[in-house]
């Protein structure tokens, strides 16, 4: 595969929240350490994203020491969270999976929701080893997941963003391209490898970390939202639909489970296994 090697690493403190670019991360059996071990839910415990809040785009969290959180959003004076002490859980719906998790406090709760002008909670998954399984159609007894979509990482590709905005600069909203990567929310970026490769993929190593590709990730309407300004617009879904389209679904980037677990770095060699 020549010299492929891992680019970037990103982890999402809280779902749905701005990234966190990170020089190496520790692979757990649930996804990135820190990454979405946070989620927002409204009144009926449905968690919430920029599906429904695009405005979540423009709000960060930071983990601080201990596990806590630093949240800041523009005009906003930010506010440090605690990790919740253990206590009595809340049910969480997430994409119609049930899973307990344990409320934030009071003052994060305001915080969240006077940056979206919704009200919403903040809640935390105390215990990833057990509370939510990865779908059992795609996953081995035991394999679990954080407030990821479905999956512990999701895999992109930088020459595949290549290809995908050379197509969206042919098509009827070019003005909208070339698109960054943040977009598809990627938890691990590779370069070095031919456009869409990854489609082909069945196991792979990053450093000495091994995953097994579980499927293609179907994208959704937040790849339309600039994450640096919460607008909508129509790409890449309008040429995912033309060029990426599989059975039902629009497809870009691969979901990964570890095998192992131990702690990638920038520049890792990445090595197809199957």
């Amino acid at each position: 595969m020549g010299n492929a090697e891992l680019w970037s690493t990103h982890i999402h403190p809280v779902k749905a929240l701005r990234p966190v670019g990170l020089r190496e991360a520790v692979v757990e059996p649930w996804g990135l350490a820190g990454d979405r071990r946070w989620a927002l839910i409204d009144d009926g415990g449905k968690v919430v994203t920029q599906r429904q809040l695009p405005q979540l785009a423009l709000a960060a969290a930071e983990l601080v020491p201990g596990g806590g959180l630093r949240l800041s959003a523009p005009g906003r004076a930010p506010v440090t969270v605690p990790v919740p002490r253990p206590g009595d859980t809340v049910t969480v719906d997430i994409f119609g999976d049930k899973v307990e998790a344990v409320a934030a406090d009071e003052a994060a709760h305001a915080w969240c929701s006077g940056h979206l002008g919704a009200g919403v909670r903040l809640v935390h998954m105390d215990d990833p080893a057990t509370r939510r399984p990865v779908d059992p159609d795609y996953a081995l007894p035991g394999e679990t997941v954080s407030f990821a979509d479905g999956y512990p990482l999701l895999l992109t590709s930088r020459s595949s963003l290549d290809s995908l905005n050379s197509l969206i600069a042919q098509g009827d909203h070019a003005e909208e391209g070339p698109l960054p990567m943040n977009r598809f929310r990627p938890s691990v970026v590779v370069a070095g490898t031919p456009a869409w490769a990854e489609d082909d993929w069945r196991r792979i190593a990053i450093g000495e970390v091994v995953f097994r590709v579980a499927r293609p990730c179907g994208r959704c309407v937040v790849t339309t939202t600039d994450q640096a300004t919460a607008v909508h617009g129509k790409e890449p879904l309008r040429t995912l639909g033309r060029h990426r389209r599989f059975g039902g679904e629009l497809v870009f980037g691969q979901n990964l489970v570890p095998e192992s677990t131990g702690t990638i770095r920038l520049g890792d060699p990445v090595s197809v296994l199957e």
